[in-house]
């Protein structure tokens, strides 16, 4: 399937009503903030972002170690940032695919899916355990193809993964329309170890963990300057200040905070709509009664889901990088990608032409060349960081947490002793060659979804150096 990229009448009335608030966040379930940092304080492990990455530090901390004092600094609110924005897909990948973890990790794969596979199931006991009401579903996942090509690419992939036992299923014409009737769905690569969830509903029973645990949580409380200080790393906000043995640094794509991370991670904007509830005709026009989370096949792809409440999540395709790092509110409101969203879904599902979308947001991913996490130390060891994950940190982020307490905690472990974990991605160039080879390569992308998958010379030039730009 080629989109088309000129949005119709149709799509722009579907938006026309939509709120620019991300549909997991416009929530009555929504707690209310902790005060913010008024004071001087010492601790022995600060925790620096409330997201996913920054919970699940708190929480393994606090539980290996109940008289741990921890406290977290939160720029705004939990879940407020990429937390709260994506699309509740949760993969047991920690490589961001099989096929980029083969390419880059070969002789550690195993090693590295297995770990993978434990760290979903450590997610899932953790949900059940602390009785976390976020709609987690282990559905599995479904790639789709769009065209010809794609579909024997997941033929080769099925065949190429076998040794791995991935389970990796293929899927028919036939079979795919039994999950989901789209006109342009030709087949599909199921993978089965993969979940959906309300990603706001578990950043906030997460939160409460923590809180219940005696973790201090400061929001709306910006770190300003983080520098170390004789034995301590002193960060300062506003109104106050945090004196901490150790710091565990998980501020996804905001500016980072040490110099040395800023040439590995940039931030692009992803958008998504969330559609109002399908009435029962509507459900009954397209199926999708298993709740599967789909993605397209194609380069720039799109992905999909359902939500409890009998709307559909339609996110992705355009991931859009803003000149010198451009970050902040003002980038995730977009009228433009939210029409082409919009003319994409009705292209992929015109039995719901007429339905309106009540959300429309955007969000910042944290992107790093090699699409997977990355980790490292700085002021003499007593701060750490995980950043990277680009775009598949739902899931991933416990694992990122784990091996930061382990560099923090000086810890052998096997997953420290992975290359995976010791080693970090190319850098991006400075501006104007990082605007001029990001943009380059998205143009490249497309072209590829448009020439049946085939590179030009600047991806395979990109691939040979190690280098893309995914969601």
């Amino acid at each position: 399937m080629i989109y088309s990229n000129n949005p119709g009448k149709e799509a722009l009335r579907s938006i026309a009503d939509a709120i620019h608030t991300p549909f997991w966040l416009d929530d009555p379930a929504r707690p209310a903030p902790e005060p913010a940092l008024v004071e001087d304080i010492t601790t022995e492990l600060l925790i620096i972002g409330a997201g996913f990455t920054g919970l699940w530090t708190a929480l393994l901390a606090k539980e290996a170690n109940p008289s741990r004092e921890i406290v977290i600094l939160e720029a705004s609110e939990v879940a407020q940032a990429a937390t709260g924005r994506n699309g509740g897909f949760m993969d047991s990948s920690l490589t961001h695919g099989f096929r980029n973890g083969l390419s880059r990790w070969p002789e550690e794969l195993p090693t590295l899916l297995a770990l993978g596979i434990a760290n979903l199931n450590q997610i899932e006991e953790t949900i059940t355990r602390l009785g976390i009401d976020c709609d987690y579903r282990r559905t599995g996942d479904i790639d789709m193809a769009t065209q010809p090509y794609q579909v024997e690419g997941m033929k080769e992939e099925l065949e190429i993964s076998a040794p791995y036992q991935t389970n990796f299923q293929f899927l028919g014409r036939n079979q795919v329309q039994a999950v989901v009737k789209s006109p342009i769905f030709l087949a599909g690569l199921k993978r089965p170890d993969s979940s959906l969830v309300n990603p706001a509903h578990l950043a906030w029973g997460l939160r409460k963990a923590c809180l219940d645990l005696g973790v201090k949580l400061y929001e709306n409380s910006a770190v300003k300057k983080l520098e170390e200080e004789d034995n301590f790393v002193s960060a300062s906000t506003e109104h106050g200040r945090v004196r901490a043995s150790r710091v565990a640094l998980a501020t996804n794509a905001f500016p980072p905070l040490l110099r040395q991370i800023s040439s590995y991670v940039i931030p692009v904007y992803d958008y998504a709509l969330v559609t109002e509830p399908l009435t029962s005709a509507q459900r009954e026009s397209i199926g999708w009664y298993g709740r599967e989370g789909i993605s397209d096949a194609s380069r720039q792809f799109h992905y999909t889901r359902t939500t409890a409440d009998g709307r559909i999540l339609w996110g992705g395709y355009d991931a859009v990088y803003y000149w010198n790092n451009g970050f902040g509110p003002h980038l995730e409101n977009s009228p433009i990608m939210f029409a082409r969203l919009a003319e994409h879904f009705f292209q992929t599902f015109p039995q719901l032409e007429g339905l309106h979308f009540s959300h429309a947001w955007g969000g910042a991913i944290d992107t790093c060349s090699r699409f997977t996490p990355f980790w490292g130390t700085a002021h003499h060891g007593k701060t750490a960081y995980a950043m990277g994950y680009t775009g598949n940190g739902v899931g991933a982020t416990r694992f990122g947490a784990r091996v930061m307490l382990d560099i923090l905690d000086k810890k052998k472990t096997e997953r420290t002793e992975l290359d995976f974990v010791r080693t970090k991605p190319l850098p991006f160039p400075p501006e104007p060659l990082r605007s001029l080879g990001i943009n380059l390569t998205r143009w490249s992308m497309d072209q590829a979804d448009r020439n049946q998958g085939r590179e030009n010379l600047w991806l395979r030039a990109m691939n040979w150096l190690g280098l893309g730009f995914d969601s």
